[in-house]
């Protein structure tokens, strides 16, 4: 299911408070971007115990339970984990994984509330959550009758959110700082190719290792778990964070005057993050429309075409790869590269 309407993780919060409670609500979002780390932070909010049930390791009678004799009359009795005397959330992860079999055990589940003879107790609440097939994932079609019993949401990553949730939750600070300087890098769509893909979810993992490590972690255990758990660009590019932090470099330094730019050539690889980094805060703080450009922007213009010609000399390359095109970003102002080509043509990429 596709839709141009996305929740962050910040509102999709607000919205189950307010949707959840009166209907099914199913979630899609890409793998590892965090549905159920959020609906079991949402049950908990509400003071409801969650009960998780994965779909693709269902079968029918684990939800409908197994046929017994009573009074000489056959009754199915649902399994003990659905069969509660108190209210509770149901989670039903990777729904849309399950086989139409499961999806069809699920229909008075989700629409009337009730397996059998057992209605769920007054006040529980039911929500589903998926993948989704462009994102190379185990997803089976959802019957209409299934998609129209549910309200349907689609979450996408926010890296502001996410760290949000960082502070709070002891992530690393290496992740933590690494994030903040390239918040592109939170989650990529998942590869077609069967490797490590970044995602909130892939940088918790690396956080947990990482805090079973100190800080004088070697360079290549750094590696093993970087590649282990990012996406093979990030991954090179975090290592290159590290080595900047461990020999003292700073993106804000640089900018402000306070240091230089790395020009040994065993530091490319710092360089080349810095450089990264260099231009997503230009296309951050860098108006679209040449109209807004404010004095302070007007300041920052300036640094940077001094900062660029510093590069330049270094690297004619990394200082063209700060104003190419075909980043995957949404690229610098116009406004600007044609300043760029004006005061520093040897650097446009022909």
């Amino acid at each position: 299911m596709k839709s141009g309407i996305t929740l962050t993780q910040k509102q999709l919060s607000e919205f189950l408070l307010n949707v959840a409670v009166v209907r099914p609500v199913f979630i899609w979002g890409a793998p590892g971007i965090g549905k159920s780390s959020l609906v079991r932070q949402f049950a908990g909010t509400v003071g409801l115990d969650c009960v998780s049930l994965l779909g693709s390791q269902l079968a029918p009678e684990d939800i409908i339970g197994v046929p017994q004799i009573v009074d000489g009359k056959s009754r199915f009795c649902p399994p003990q984990m659905i069969a509660r005397p108190e209210p509770y959330c149901l989670f039903l992860d990777e729904l849309n994984a399950c086989t139409h079999e499961v999806q069809k055990a699920f229909y008075s589940l989700i629409h009337d509330r009730r397996v059998g003879d057992y209605s769920l107790p007054e006040g529980s609440i039911v929500i589903g959550a998926g993948n989704r097939a462009q994102d190379s994932a185990i997803v089976k079609p959802m019957s209409s009758a299934l998609l129209n019993r549910m309200v349907h949401v689609h979450l996408r990553a926010s890296h502001k959110d996410w760290l949000s949730w960082a502070y709070d939750n002891g992530i690393h600070h290496w992740v933590v700082e690494y994030i903040q300087n390239r918040p592109d890098h939170l989650w990529v769509q998942p590869p077609k190719t069967e490797e490590a893909f970044s995602s909130p979810r892939s940088w918790h993992m690396l956080s947990d290792s990482l805090n079973q490590f100190d800080d004088e972690i070697s360079d290549g255990m750094l590696e093993l778990l970087a590649f282990g758990c990012l996406s093979p660009h990030h991954a090179g590019q975090f290592k290159a964070f590290i080595k900047q932090v461990r020999n003292k470099y700073a993106l804000s330094g640089i900018l402000k005057g306070e240091m230089k730019w790395p020009d040994r050539p065993e530091d490319r690889d710092v360089l080349y993050f810095l450089v990264q980094s260099f231009r997503a805060h230009l296309i951050k703080e860098l108006p679209s429309n040449k109209e807004a450009i404010s004095a302070e922007v007007k300041e920052t213009v300036h640094t940077s075409k001094a900062l660029l010609k510093q590069v330049a000399k270094i690297s004619l390359e990394m200082a063209q790869m700060v104003v190419a095109d075909g980043s995957g970003d949404q690229g610098l102002p116009d406004w600007f590269m044609v300043e760029i080509a004006r005061d520093l043509p040897r650097i446009i990429v022909k």
